[in-house]
């Protein structure tokens, strides 16, 4: 498992110790909250002494949070406080007036009490349940920097508008081996460049999966390992590349986790975002392009659709290659020309995106190597793969399509390498990126390996194989996956 230390935004500490993902500044709070509320039943000597005590830890921390923004969480934390003070400070104002002090009866007290308490256990348990993602520390040898380019493919029109001189656009996010720097540097921010990016991605992504926006807020808040701009790692070592493409209305970020890990281990990661296809693109011009595609309902009519967006997925990465040749090269100033290792590339992509890794690794001999996470295989089933792939799917269940297996087996049957389907016990469809670390821990939608087993299953079989296909690393391969999982080994064709 990966090692914590503390971050920048939302401290680790506080959350090992509570287990609840909270900040310091909101753990005050919260602490202050509760003894107000448990002040009124301590003994009459302790009780004054308790209250102003309570009192001066949550103002102070409740008016910082309010400024520097507070979650919707902790909003019952607060209505619970507020409820409870008049009860809790009016004894003492009486006092200090030389007027009687009155106490309720317990019995009256007591239902005033537990809804108190209630409305301040609402936070702490919606904290738990809709966190600030909190990043597992990369594990290689490398610091890990950060990067976005865009780019556009003059040859190719864009076929999701009807302006005939409109060409096609990808933004791309690099995370690159890089210099280790002083500790405490800023992080980038997880989904964007800015702030701003990030909570238009954020909230894009909620209508996509139709959650409010507000439920994810915390989301945008989070940190990275990677740092922006990071001078690239010493020693002029080359570094294979793995081009990553997301789900259907996913986004370049969604797999940070994974990316970061592999960056530190000494792979350039390079991500994509599909214009009318992700949630949210955001240019380098400011304009924000939103998905427009969308699910029928109809399984065969949005089979066939798939197929489309899938081809325009696969000519996305052929040209991403294409274009990390030419910065390789030079043709364009870049801190990592001379880096990239383009003659040991691999594809991969979850979902929609895992079909787009195959489908361009068929088209493409450039690519060698393809890791599909739990994607249909949508598009021809010719020319058969050349190139060896590891398929991870989540656990199959009745609801599974049954489709999916018989079609994923035929793609990895056929092939002329080695290729591998890994079933992952517990996995569900969002396992394989990171939702696990900031939506709810439901088995359904996010599986049962919990925050930080998942982001760490998906990279040390990722990881293994592709040590063992792009720089051919000895060792047992098909060992090392089968203990995350059902493991199925179809050998090449020309060895059967």
């Amino acid at each position: 498992m990966w090692q914590r230390v503390p971050g920048v935004e939302y401290d680790r500490v506080a959350e090992n110790i509570t287990g609840l993902y909270l900040s310091p500044l909101e753990l005050l709070v919260l602490l202050g909250a509760v003894a107000l509320v448990v002040a009124r039943w301590l003994a009459p000597a302790a009780r004054p002494r308790v209250t102003m005590a309570a009192a001066a830890v949550f103002v102070p921390s409740a008016i910082v949070l309010s400024v520097t923004g507070i979650r919707w969480q902790m909003l019952p934390v607060v209505a619970g406080a507020a409820v409870a003070s008049p009860f809790a400070l009016s004894p003492l104002l009486r006092r200090r007036t030389g007027r009687p002090t009155r106490r309720a009866r317990w019995w009256l007290a007591m239902p005033g009490s537990v809804a108190c308490v209630g409305l301040i256990a609402m936070g702490p348990v919606a904290a738990w349940a809709f966190p600030v993602p909190v990043f597992p520390e990369p594990s290689g040898p490398f610091a890990v920097g950060t990067r976005v380019v865009q780019w556009t493919d003059p040859l190719r029109p864009e076929s999701f508008t009807a302006d005939p001189h409109d060409r096609r656009t990808v933004v791309l996010q690099l995370w690159y081996p890089a210099r280790k720097g002083p500790a405490g540097g800023q992080r980038a921010q997880y989904l964007g460049r800015t702030e701003q990016e990030a909570r238009t991605v954020s909230d894009a992504l909620a209508r996509e999966a139709g959650l409010p926006g507000f439920l994810v807020d915390g989301v945008p808040r989070a940190r990275t390992h990677a740092v922006f701009g990071a001078p690239v790692a010493g020693g002029g070592e080359r570094f294979p590349v793995v081009l990553f493409s997301p789900g259907s209305g996913g986004v370049r970020t969604q797999n940070t986790a994974w990316a970061e890990e592999l960056a530190s281990h000494g792979y350039v990661v390079v991500a994509l975002d599909h214009p009318y296809d992700s949630a949210a693109v955001v240019l380098a011009d400011g304009r924000t392009i939103h998905a427009k595609i969308a699910s029928t309902g109809d399984r065969d009519e949005d089979g066939r659709l798939a197929v489309g967006w899938t081809a325009v997925r696969a000519a996305d990465l052929r040209f991403a290659l294409t274009q990390l040749e030419h910065l390789d090269r030079g043709e364009n100033t870049d801190p990592l020309t001379g880096r990239l290792d383009t003659g040991r590339v691999a594809v991969t992509g979850h979902s929609m995106g895992g079909a787009a890794a195959l489908q361009a690794a068929r088209q493409d001999r450039r690519f060698d190597a393809v890791i599909d996470l739990d994607g249909y295989p949508h598009g021809p089933a010719l020319p058969a793969l050349q190139q060896p792939a590891l398929a991870l799917t989540q656990a199959i269940t009745p609801a599974t399509d049954p489709r999916y297996l018989p079609r994923l087996t035929e793609a990895l049957r056929a092939g002329t390498a080695t290729s591998y389907r890994l079933t992952v016990p517990g996995a569900a469809h969002l396992t394989f990126m990171d939702s696990p670390l900031y939506l709810p821990p439901v088995p359904s939608t996010v599986g049962s390996l919990g925050r930080h087993e998942s982001p760490h299953v998906v990279a040390a079989t990722t990881l293994a194989f592709l040590d063992a296909t792009l720089r051919h690393t000895p060792g047992d391969l098909a060992g090392v996956l089968s203990d995350y999982g059902d493991l199925s080994v179809y050998p090449s064709a020309k060895s059967r």
